[in-house]
């Protein structure tokens, strides 16, 4: 079996504490309960061009439904990724944006980006190979 390593991971030689790792693990969790789901992401891209209508989103997520959109801005003005801006306009406007806070998730996209996209070639050119 081959050695993998992996920057997560202590260097050989190194000693991981129980607490740290502790830690470590209390971190990814709360990142991914912080992001859960598919439509958290596909949200925030949408939004980094500019504030957006609620029914400029739905268009723009393809596949999601109005309710689900709605639970899922919620969470994120809970987060402090996104605010919500009503205007009193006839009838009333309510637009979405992202918060500065939100850029901190940049460096988190960018890396499942590239990721999935080495993955996909991986995963496809392995059933290209196959054949």
């Amino acid at each position: 079996m081959s050695s993998v390593s992996h920057e997560i991971f202590p260097k050989v030689g190194t000693v991981h504490s129980g607490e740290a790792c502790t830690q470590s693990l209390q971190a990814v969790q709360d990142a991914l309960y912080v992001l859960n789901g598919k439509w958290k992401l596909p949200i925030i891209i949408a939004l980094s061009n500019g504030p957006k209508r609620f029914r400029e989103l739905q268009r723009l997520v393809t596949g999601i439904t109005a309710k689900v959109l709605s639970k899922e801005l919620k969470e994120l003005e809970m987060n402090e990724f996104a605010l919500r801006h009503v205007y009193a306009t006839m009838p009333v406007t309510v637009e979405y944006e992202l918060t500065e806070y939100s850029q901190s998730l940049d460096s988190v996209i960018r890396a499942l980006r590239d990721w999935g996209i080495q993955h996909r070639a991986r995963i496809l050119g392995k059933d290209k190979r196959d054949v």
